[in-house]
């Protein structure tokens, strides 16, 4: 389905020349100086230099020591929509990198740029919900690494230190981040703005919610998050219901969430027959954590989640078949989800050679569960 892409071209009546840059030392106070000018074009100029030279990491550095950041900040609110949109797009530039992200925070640059999210123009709303998702995210693969390579598909792999260490600092910073989002009072807006965001601006919603919620669910809950989640799970768009049953797997995670996310089960168990795998997977997730409470149980049962569930773990290629085969496991729990599963066993069978010792050992327990003696 054709959707209208949000452009990042000037508009045709701007000049999009770059200031020159100075030599040396002098190159970042001079553009410092540039972008606090009263002239429009030398502001504009000095933004459109400024792009090109925050993508080293070094210069990022040397941007924050000299009070760059406090000068973007008063430009946020400019009302130049060009100087908006280089602002933005230099902040998230600066964001994909450690030491942006630290200084970003540092300066407190999360509740000015909250400020923007109404902005007439969609790039730089666009460009505003960017930084949000970076700042929110775990940059670094050491954690998914340490997860899925060493623990779910090779157990006996030895584990570097250094490497679970750094893992460990990953997790401690991006709880930082996440934590700072959720300080400053963005779940509501995010939330609110979700109803109603171009489809590329909700995604990146979506994807900041995820991240946030992993940390704290509770505020997100009290706006209204399963009702506005529920809805985003029938979109047209198959990265929109994706990532929103992502954050509804997330929410999952917290005792709160648990009951709250039974509500969706209907809904959820429609896209375990998606055609997209990503959408299979997040909702197989998110029905996986909903019927660890009882309640979400016999819900899941009366949706006849066991056929569609069933299918995921026969697949060959199913990214959802670790959580299909838990969650089967927890209907197995109740007498008519056992006597349903009794004739299936030789589907978990399959799974005893997956190359996965996750699902070999998860296809064990259910296997046990289902020919258990009341």
């Amino acid at each position: 389905m054709a959707s209208t892409r949000i452009s990042a071209q000037l508009p045709p009546d701007i000049d999009p020349t770059k200031a020159p840059i100075a030599f040396g030392r002098r190159a970042l106070p001079k553009l410092n100086e540039e972008i606090q000018s009263p002239e429009l074009l030398t502001q504009q100029r000095a933004l459109m230099a400024l792009c090109d030279l925050v993508h080293d990491p070094e210069k990022v550095y040397q941007a924050i020591q000299i009070g760059f950041v406090e000068n973007l900040k008063n430009l946020l609110l400019h009302h130049d929509s060009t100087v908006r949109q280089k602002t933005t797009e230099i902040l998230c530039i600066m964001a994909m990198h450690n030491v942006g992200r630290q200084g970003l925070i540092q300066k407190g640059v999360i509740p000015a740029l909250a400020e923007l999210m109404d902005d007439p123009v969609d790039i730089c709303r666009k460009n505003t919900h960017q930084v949000f998702e970076m700042m929110a995210k775990l940059h670094e693969v050491i954690s998914t690494q340490l997860h899925t390579e060493n623990y779910c598909c090779n157990p006996l792999k030895t584990v570097d230190p250094f490497f679970a260490f750094r893992s460990l600092s990953t997790h401690i910073h991006h709880f930082e981040r996440a934590a700072d989002i959720l300080h400053a009072g963005l779940i509501p807006l995010l939330m609110f703005k979700l109803k109603s965001e171009l489809d590329e601006i909700q995604e990146l919603i979506l994807d900041t919610l995820s991240n946030c919620l992993r940390v704290e669910a509770s505020e997100a809950l009290s706006s209204g998050a399963i009702t506005i989640l529920k809805e985003k799970l029938t979109h047209s768009s198959v990265t929109i219901r994706s990532k929103a049953a992502q954050v509804l797997l997330e929410i999952g995670t917290h005792p709160e969430g648990k009951i709250v996310v039974g509500e969706v089960i209907p809904v959820l168990v429609s896209l375990l027959e998606d055609t997209d795998p990503e959408v299979q997977a997040s909702a197989t997730g998110a029905l996986m954590f909903a019927t660890i409470k009882p309640q979400g149980r016999f819900s899941a049962l009366g949706a006849e989640a066991i056929p569609p569930l069933l299918k995921l773990v026969a697949g060959e290629t199913s990214k959802a078949r670790l959580s299909a085969i838990k969650t089967l496991t927890m209907l197995a729990e109740l007498p008519e989800g056992c006597r349903k599963l009794l004739d299936h066993t030789d589907t978990f069978q399959q799974c005893l050679n997956d190359p996965c010792e996750a699902v070999r050992r998860a296809a064990e327990i259910a296997i046990r569960v289902i020919k258990r003696k009341p």
